[in-house]
C-alpha cells in the first residue's frame, strides 16, 4: 500500500554520491595511514599515546574536503596549509599534555612531511580516475533543460563546466518564440515542450533539469505526468535567482518537505564541532600566548594614555549586540553612532597601536570572546553597529553573514579583504566571501583559514 508519508521522508534521504563519501575519508584516512606506516618504518611501538594521537586526528580531519575535480598548484597549496593548521592543533595539544615526548621525532617529522604528498598524490589520482570514468560512452549523461531563462542559463554553464565528468548538454526546450529569448551563442532552443518526449527516446537523454519559475506549477504538473514514461531522470531547479542560498537544504518537518534557503551550517552535530573546537583550540592559544598577552598589554599602557582593552559593541550572532575586546591601538575610542575606519597613515593610531594592528595582535584578547560563547575563532568579521546600519542598506544580502557567530579570522581576510573597506565594492566583496564561506563550511576550511591567517600575520605588508 502507498504511504505518504514513507514517499517524503524517501524523497528527503538522497543519498550522497561515492566521490563525496571517499573525499569524507580520504584526507584522514592518509593522515592515519601515514602515522602507522611510519610506526612501522621507525621501529615505534602503536601503543595508548598512537592510538590517542589517531583519534584526535581522525576527530580533527573528518570529514575531508571534497577537492576531486580541481586542478593545479592551488589544490596542493590547499592540501599544505589544511594540514599546516592540523599539525598547528596537535602540537599545542601534545605541548599541553606533554604527550610529544612519548613519539620517536624523526617519526613525526617523516609522518608530518610525507602526509601531504600522499594526499594530494591520492586527490589528483581520483580526480584523474574520474575524468577516464567519464570518457566511456556508456557513463554520458545526455541532458537537456525545461525553460530558457536566467536560471536555465546557469545550469547550462554548469553542466558544460562538468562536461570532463560526464554531462553533455544538448540544448532547451521552449515554448515561447526564440525572439523573446536572450541565450549565449553557444547555447540552443532544440524545440518546444510537445517534442521532448520523442527528443529523450531518440538522443539516448539521461537527465532533464527544469527550471521553470515556481508560478508555472501546472505546467510543472504536466510535465512530470508527460515525462514519466521515460526513462530520463527529471531534476527541479527552483528559480531563487537573485536570493543568497546558504546552506540550501531539504528537511523533513512533520512529513512534510520544508526547503531552507538561508539557515545557519551550524545545526546539530556541526554546531557541537565547531563549538569543541573553538573551546579547545583557544584555551590552548591561550596558554601558549600567555606571556605575549602580558607584553601587549605592558606595551599599550606605557606608549599612551588610555585602557589597554578597548569595548566596542558590534554586531553577533542573529543581529545580537555584543561586545568585542582588543587592544588599544588608537587614541580615540570611537563606540557610538558613527565610527570611522582606520585608513592608512591614520593620525589616531599610536606608534605601538600601528604594530599590534600590522601583527593582528591588537585581536588576540578576542579569544576571551570566544570562550564567552559571543565569536568563534572563524567566522565572518564582526562590523560596528554603526558600519552595519550603513551597509544593510546597499549591500545584498548583508545581514546573512550574521546567521553564525563572527570570528577573528574569516574567509575574507585571508583573501586580501582585511583591514578598511573604503568602498562599497571592498564591502559588497567581503560579504560574498563570508557567505561562501557560510555555503561550504568545514572544520577543515576553518583549520585552512587559521593557517592562512598565521602566515599573513608574519608576512602581511598591506595590513596597517
Amino acid at each position: 500500500m502507498f504511504d505518504e508519508r514513507s514517499a517524503r521522508k524517501e524523497f528527503l534521504s538522497a543519498p550522497p554520491s561515492v566521490p563525496t563519501v571517499v573525499a569524507a575519508f580520504l584526507e584522514p584516512g592518509v593522515a592515519a595511514l601515514m602515522l602507522v606506516v611510519c610506526h612501522t618504518v621507525y621501529g615505534a611501538d602503536f601503543d595508548g599515546p598512537s592510538t590517542a594521537l589517531v583519534i584526535l586526528l581522525l576527530v580533527l580531519m573528518f570529514p575531508g574536503i571534497n577537492r576531486f575535480g580541481k586542478t593545479g598548484v592551488g589544490v596542493g597549496i590547499d592540501i599544505a596549509l589544511s594540514w599546516l593548521g592540523v599539525l598547528f592543533v596537535l602540537a599545542l595539544v601534545g605541548y599541553a599534555s606533554r604527550g610529544l615526548r612519548e613519539f620517536d621525532q624523526r617519526m613525526l617529522m617523516a609522518w608530518a612531511l610525507a602526509t601531504p604528498l600522499l594526499q594530494w598524490a591520492c586527490t589528483f589520482a581520483g580526480t584523474r580516475l574520474l575524468r577516464w570514468r567519464a570518457t566511456l560512452p556508456e557513463l554520458r549523461r545526455p541532458a537537456v533543460i525545461i525553460g530558457a531563462n536566467q536560471m536555465g542559463v546557469r545550469v547550462g554553464d554548469m553542466l558544460n563546466e562538468r562536461r570532463a565528468f560526464g554531462h553533455d548538454f544538448l540544448g532547451f526546450f521552449e515554448d515561447r518564440d526564440k525572439s523573446r529569448l536572450s541565450l549565449p551563442e553557444h547555447m540552443q532552443v532544440l524545440g518546444p515542450l510537445a517534442e521532448l518526449p520523442g527528443f529523450i527516446e531518440a538522443h539516448g537523454v539521461k537527465d532533464v533539469f527544469v527550471t521553470l519559475p515556481l508560478t508555472s506549477q501546472p505546467r510543472i504538473l504536466n510535465l512530470m505526468a508527460m515525462l514519466q514514461n521515460t526513462t530520463a531522470s527529471l531534476h527541479f531547479v527552483p528559480d531563487v535567482f537573485g536570493v543568497s542560498i546558504i546552506q540550501g537544504r531539504l528537511t523533513d518537518m512533520g512529513g512534510i518537505p520544508v526547503v531552507g534557503l538561508l539557515v545557519t551550517p551550524f545545526d546539530g552535530i556541526n554546531g557541537f564541532v565547531k563549538r569543541v573546537s573553538d573551546v579547545v583550540l583557544s584555551c590552548l592559544i591561550l596558554v601558549g600566548i600567555a606571556p605575549v598577552l602580558l607584553l601587549v598589554a605592558l606595551g599599550v599602557k606605557l606608549s599612551s594614555p588610555g585602557p589597554v582593552i578597548f569595548k566596542q559593541r558590534r554586531t553577533g550572532l542573529d543581529g545580537e549586540v555584543i561586545e568585542v575586546y582588543k587592544f588599544r591601538s588608537m587614541t580615540t575610542q570611537d563606540n557610538g553612532p558613527v565610527v570611522q575606519q582606520a585608513t592608512r597613515d591614520d593620525p589616531r593610531i599610536t606608534p605601538f597601536g600601528a604594530f599590534i594592528r600590522k601583527t593582528s595582535l591588537d585581536e588576540l584578547p578576542q579569544f576571551v570572546n570566544v570562550l564567552q560563547g559571543r565569536m568563534s575563532i572563524v567566522g565572518p568579521r564582526p562590523h560596528a553597529l554603526a558600519h552595519n546600519e550603513q551597509y544593510r542598506k546597499i549591500v545584498k544580502a548583508y545581514m546573512a553573514r550574521h546567521k553564525v557567530k563572527p570570528g577573528i579570522t574569516g574567509w575574507a581576510q585571508v583573501n586580501g579583504l582585511r583591514g578598511e573597506t573604503d568602498t562599497l565594492d571592498k564591502m559588497a566583496r567581503r560579504v560574498e566571501y563570508d557567505l561562501e564561506y557560510l555555503r561550504n563550511w568545514s572544520l577543515g576550511l576553518d583549520l585552512l583559514i587559521i593557517a592562512r591567517t598565521a602566515k599573513l600575520m608574519v608576512f602581511d605588508r598591506k595590513a596597517y
